[in-house]
């Protein structure tokens, strides 16, 4: 049998597990305090959505998480071991990551940037099906048709979903996503979240910054809500998505109501004209 270098394969975690957590994370940067005590855990069949104002703490976090970036007090585990106990491609093969800018300094084509997901599986038999999941990541990512333009010649809503399309072709139980809508029109930030949500309901654990309540509200089970570099409400949409909570935090009066159909929150920001 083929394996990875001498890597260790990942096991999938059931259902309910917990995939990755995190445990009083402390950050100070520039002698300011990022985050102070902040705890997370992302299980499998979640998706966990983190929310929150400008400088919350959001982005911080999530690098914590991805092991971009270390803490100076706290502690992050991955399937269950601490996360830096794994080597970088036992990481790769356990979680992948889409930061909020993806650059390519090199004209690579399209195709071969989603390919670059499947690289932890190099030398393990998940790589006899590399081929069919760069084609399925393309295809669900929609930039199938983009496959052999050079990925510095995309706009940034096309480069964005070709990034994503690298994390879908990384299958990793974890799958973080930072801010994954903001350079998408309408139709392909909903494409991104119910890939997320398919995502989610297929086993894996699926924890995405977003700055859009009501997409939070819609696609996620669980909604962290940070303010200020702590975790202020931590449950499902109706419990976090409320107005007087949300006006406080976000400075801001908003209106939290069911939608008509669905029941599900709709924050609308008062406006005054």
């Amino acid at each position: 049998m083929r394996f990875a270098r001498t890597a260790r394969p990942p096991h999938r975690i059931e259902p309910g597990g917990i995939v990755a957590e995190a445990r009083g994370i402390r950050v100070e940067l520039g002698g300011n305090l990022i985050l102070d005590g902040v705890d997370l855990a992302a299980r499998a069949g979640e998706l966990v959505a983190l929310v929150g104002p400008n400088g919350a703490g959001k982005s911080t976090l999530f690098a914590v998480i991805a092991g971009d970036l270390h803490p100076q007090a706290g502690s992050v585990r991955i399937c269950g071991e601490p996360l830096t106990s794994w080597t970088a491609v036992e990481l790769a093969m356990r979680r992948a990551v889409l930061p909020q800018q993806v650059s390519v300094s090199f004209p690579f084509l399209v195709h071969d940037v989603v390919r670059m997901g499947c690289a932890p599986w190099a030398g393990t038999p998940e790589e006899d099906r590399d081929d069919d999941v760069v084609a399925g990541a393309l295809h669900a990512s929609d930039v199938a048709h983009l496959a052999m333009r050079h990925f510095t010649s995309l706009s940034g809503g096309e480069r964005a979903r070709a990034a994503f399309a690298r994390v879908l072709a990384q299958r990793s139980q974890l799958v973080l996503l930072d801010e994954p809508t903001a350079a998408l029109d309408i139709h392909h930030q909903e494409m991104v979240l119910q890939l997320a949500r398919s995502r989610a309901e297929s086993g894996d654990a699926v924890v995405v910054v977003l700055h859009d309540l009501g997409a939070a509200a819609a696609y996620a089970d669980r909604i962290i809500l940070l303010s200020q570099g702590t975790v202020v409400a931590d449950g499902a949409p109706g419990d976090v998505l409320t107005t007087p909570l949300l006006s406080s935090v976000y400075h801001h009066r908003v209106e939290v109501i069911p939608h008509p159909e669905t029941g599900e929150p709709l924050v609308l920001p008062v406006r005054t004209r």
